[in-house]
């Protein structure tokens, strides 16, 4: 299944999740925040109203979940995880050794894993490029922001289970 950079893969219940979430926001929690800046306005002097400011920047953080959200919910493709066939690709658990050390973690949206402590890179983060397409044994190296040359050996890659 081929995904294009704007895809993001997530499962039902992450969309779900996601969905609820985006109605709860753009429903009651707009009408929410827009009452606490209506009550805060009456109190006043809103240079000095503390209350007005942070109603004001929790709409600012609500307004850009929503947009979030959106583009992401706009672009899901929804489904079970890609069955691994052995290949790194977004949806898939990896286990590899990164500098030395073995690393566990999925290739894909941290929408998909929800509270799991489940470590997540995205498909175009350094190291989610670096490998993507690659098979257990492969071995490549990336470039770490700090400029520094990472080595990178996969050990194994798996169907993710939630």
């Amino acid at each position: 299944m081929a995904h294009s950079h704007s895809d993001t893969w997530l499962t039902q219940e992450a969309f779900d999740r996601r969905t609820a979430e985006l109605e709860q926001l753009s429903g009651e929690g707009r009408l929410e925040i827009a009452k606490k800046i209506e009550s805060a306005r009456e109190e006043g002097d809103l240079k000095e109203n503390g209350g007005y400011h942070a109603a004001k920047e929790e709409q600012g953080k609500i307004e850009a979940r929503i947009r979030v959200l959106t583009e992401l919910l706009r672009h899901a493709t929804v489904g079970d995880a890609p069955a691994s066939t052995g290949v790194v690709e977004p949806g898939t658990v990896i286990t590899a050794t990164i500098m030395g050390d073995e690393s566990t973690f999925l290739i894909g949206s941290r929408e998909i894993v929800g509270d799991s402590d489940l470590d997540v890179y995205s498909e175009g983060s350094p190291l989610g490029t670096a490998i993507i397409g690659m098979k257990v044994g492969d071995e490549t190296s990336y470039t770490a922001p700090s400029g520094k040359v990472i080595p990178v050996k996969i050990i194994s890659v798996e169907t993710y289970i939630p």
